[in-house]
Parts: C-alpha cells; sequence; structure tokens
C-alpha cells in the first residue's frame, strides 16, 4: 500500500515515459520488415516487454540497449514457437499478434495473465477467420488462450464499429501478407499510429475520411523496409502530471517531448475547454507524428465539461484521470459513449465510480459512462485499485490534491505502463 499527502506544490520539467502504443508498433513493424529497425526511447514496462519476448520466441533477433532497441526484421517469415506466447496484461500485444500469426503456416498458441483472460477477442478473431485464419479458444474464440494456425489470407472489408485501433491494426498487418485489397471502416477514426508507421517503414495504405467515417486501405504481398522510429513521451503518461499542475496549490510544470497526434489529443482539449492553463511550444515533427512541449499552470477552478462518444477514442485511456478534473469541476460532467472502459484491465467505470464516491462526490453509474457533479474538496480514502494501472494513477492524482489522507491499495501495478511513476512524482513536488 501507499500512502499519499497533500503536496504544496508541483516544480520543474519531466519528461514522461515514452508512448506504448508507439513502443508497441515499432517493436512489431520493425519484426515485419526487411532489415535492421533502430527504436530509440522505446518505453520498457511489463506489457511492451511482453511484446518483445513475443517475437523474440518467433525467432526475432533482438539487441536491447539503455535508450535503444535494435530488431533485425524477419521479413514476415517467423519460426514456429516451441512454447505458448505470453502477452500477459497487454490487450496490444495479444490483438495486433493475432493478426501477424495469422499470416504464418504453423500453430501458435496466445495467452495471457487472469485479467487479460477476460477481455473480448471475437472482435478480432472474426474478421481474420473471414481472412482465412484457423482461430479456436474459448468461448468460440473470444477468451483467451486462443489458439491460431495462419497461412493463405484473402483481403477482406471490414467493418470497425467500435473504432478499435488494435482491431484495426491486427487486420492491417494481416492485410499486408493478404491476397488482394485489406479494407477497415470505421466510424470515426481511431488511433492511426500504424498508418503513420506503416509510412514510415515504406508501406503503401490509403486512407480516406468522409462524413459516414474514415476508411484505410492496404494492398497485399507488400514488403516494409527497416527504419529508425523515435518514440515521443506518451501523452497518457503526461495527464496525470498535466491534471495535478492544473489541480496544485502553486508551482509549474513543463512536459517535455509529448505526442500531440490529433486521435489522442482529446483529453488536453477537454482540459483546455475546462479552462485549463495550458500552452504548448517548440513543435516539430518526429518519425510521422507531432510532438511539442507542454507548460502548465494551476488554476482556481475549472468548468465541468462533457464528453460525447464520439470523442471518446481520442482520450479512452485518459477518462480515469479526467474523471478526477471532473469532480473538482463547477457543474455536473458526464461521459458517454465509453463502454469499452468495461473491458479494460478492470471495469474502468465501476472503479472510477466507486473511488470517487468514496471519496465523497455524487456519481451516477451509467451503462457506457458517467454523470459526476463537482465538489470543492474531496475526502481522504482507501482506494481500490482493481489491479488497473490508470485507477492507480489517476487516484493517487486525487491524494496528492486531498487534505485529508489516501491510501492506494496496490501501488505497484503502475508497472504495466510506467515503472517509474513514483520516483516521477516525487521529483516535481514539494509537501
Amino acid at each position: 500500500m501507499q500512502k499519499v499527502e497533500k503536496i504544496r506544490r508541483v516544480k520543474g520539467k519531466l519528461r514522461t515515459p515514452s508512448d506504448k502504443s508507439i513502443t508497441h508498433r515499432s517493436f512489431i513493424l520493425g519484426a515485419l520488415a526487411r532489415g535492421e529497425t533502430e527504436i530509440v526511447r522505446p518505453l520498457f514496462s511489463e506489457d511492451t516487454k511482453a511484446t518483445l519476448q513475443i517475437l523474440k520466441m518467433l525467432g526475432t533477433e533482438v539487441q536491447e540497449e539503455t535508450d535503444r532497441v535494435i530488431v533485425k526484421g524477419r521479413n514476415y517469415i517467423f519460426r514456429e514457437p516451441e512454447n505458448i506466447l505470453d502477452a500477459k496484461n497487454s490487450g496490444t500485444t495479444a490483438r495486433i499478434m493475432t493478426g501477424v500469426l495469422s499470416t504464418q503456416p504453423f500453430f501458435s498458441v496466445i495467452i495471457g495473465d487472469k485479467s487479460l483472460r477476460q477481455r473480448p477477442m471475437l472482435r478480432v478473431v472474426e474478421p481474420l477467420r473471414n481472412m482465412g485464419a484457423n482461430i479456436d479458444g474459448r468461448e468460440e474464440g473470444n477468451k483467451l488462450p486462443l489458439a491460431i494456425r495462419g497461412g493463405k489470407l484473402r483481403g477482406v472489408s471490414y467493418f470497425n464499429k467500435r473504432a478499435s485501433a488494435q482491431v484495426k491494426t491486427a487486420l492491417l498487418l494481416a492485410g499486408l501478407r493478404a491476397e488482394g485489397i485489406t479494407q477497415v471502416v470505421e466510424p470515426y477514426l481511431s488511433r492511426d499510429h500504424t498508418e503513420r508507421m506503416l509510412k514510415l517503414f515504406g508501406g503503401e495504405i490509403i486512407t480516406i475520411s468522409e462524413e459516414k467515417g474514415h476508411i484505410v486501405k492496404v494492398k497485399g504481398e507488400q514488403e516494409l523496409q527497416g527504419t529508425e522510429v523515435y518514440c515521443p513521451a506518451d501523452p497518457s503518461s503526461a495527464a496525470y502530471f498535466a491534471a495535478l499542475a492544473t489541480l496544485a496549490p502553486e508551482g509549474q510544470l513543463i512536459l517535455k517531448e509529448v505526442l500531440l497526434n490529433p486521435t489522442r489529443g482529446g483529453f488536453f482539449k477537454k482540459l483546455l475547454e475546462m479552462g485549463g492553463d495550458i500552452k504548448f511550444e517548440d513543435f516539430k515533427e518526429v518519425s510521422n507524428e507531432p510532438v511539442a512541449d507542454i507548460v502548465i499552470n494551476p488554476v482556481n477552478r475549472l468548468k465541468a465539461v462533457k464528453v460525447s462518444p464520439s470523442e471518446v477514442p481520442t482520450l479512452i485511456d485518459e477518462i480515469p484521470i479526467l474523471a478526477v478534473l471532473m469532480a473538482l469541476a463547477e457543474g455536473v460532467s458526464e461521459v458517454r459513449g465509453a463502454k469499452e472502459l468495461r473491458y479494460k484491465e478492470s471495469d474502468r467505470i465501476k472503479a472510477i465510480v466507486v473511488n470517487l464516491r468514496k471519496m465523497g462526490v455524487q456519481v451516477e453509474e451509467l451503462d457506457d459512462g458517467f454523470i459526476i457533479e463537482g465538489t470543492e474538496k474531496l475526502k481522504g480514502a482507501k482506494i481500490e485499485t482493481f489491479n488497473d494501472h490508470r485507477i492507480a494513477m489517476a487516484f493517487t492524482v486525487a491524494g496528492l490534491i486531498t487534505d485529508e489522507e489516501v491510501i492506494i491499495d496496490n501501488p505497484e501495478c503502475v508497472a504495466i505502463s510506467y515503472p517509474n511513476f513514483w520516483n516521477d512524482i516525487f521529483s516535481v513536488t514539494e509537501f
């Protein structure tokens, strides 16, 4: 357990860990490409290590250094694994690698930890089956472990109704080695790191944006070429510190090299809408991704805000920390269209509601979100993390601006995405 006490001020500069989504994809695309790929400043967390370990078990040579990883590409020709492939707690690893393994003419099995074994997989399994992959698993393929026998695939057109970037990525990477064209249609654009990175690796990809939605197409039987990928700071990790600097009694915080991809920028847009004091400096583009420094100053009181279903994909991972900001905003805030939160490392809607109520906040739980009535002060409480890293970090921020003592029941779970979270918190705060 970790006791959290109220801070006096925030101070200084911080580069939060590198982006998890980009790190996963750079490791995987590096392995799929021909030649070497150098990944600079990747995130080394439990999730990304799971991806790297699976690639090694498939015969990929990897050279790991302090701040870089060199992946020797296998040009889509992997070795049949001798053992079960463990995605641990990483849904990104399990779903994207299911797409990759569907291109391979051998047998493989993907497993995960207790939490991941409860998360839905049919959303990626069904379209891959339609492409010609033979995949089976618990509950007719909806739950891990999944047994995969891949091979010759054919391109399909698939409507990605949940706008899941993991599903889109799995299908695009399978489609690169399928016959014909693979097309993914979304009601609204999900994270587009895969599209940007495929272009970096020399892939041919067509993207079309229309009023009815977004379309991504790839032609089959392509080769990717190894390259260099620089991993900027993760906006999801930066969000906790931006929230803390906004709610702190005094001070200023500068967050360095934060990824500002438009499909990931929903949290900072909402914080500005709530009246946050945020400035963006030193814009640049690195490895096809926009990056900038963010300067945050405290504000006296935030305004309530609403999140609509179309906005959810741009801030899905930041909703727990956004809920903490909503709890201290003036007025009634609302999140709708976020049912996907119920299928994360925990049921995050339930986790948010349970813990905010413990801290004295009036919250109405909805099937696909929640309604929060803002208050001026939070009460001390023992926080149930439900072993979820994002719940732990969000309510740590809540504890740091609460007069009464707050206890986090499982502080270690932050290692899934942010191993140095506690060190970074103490480096930019004064008590």
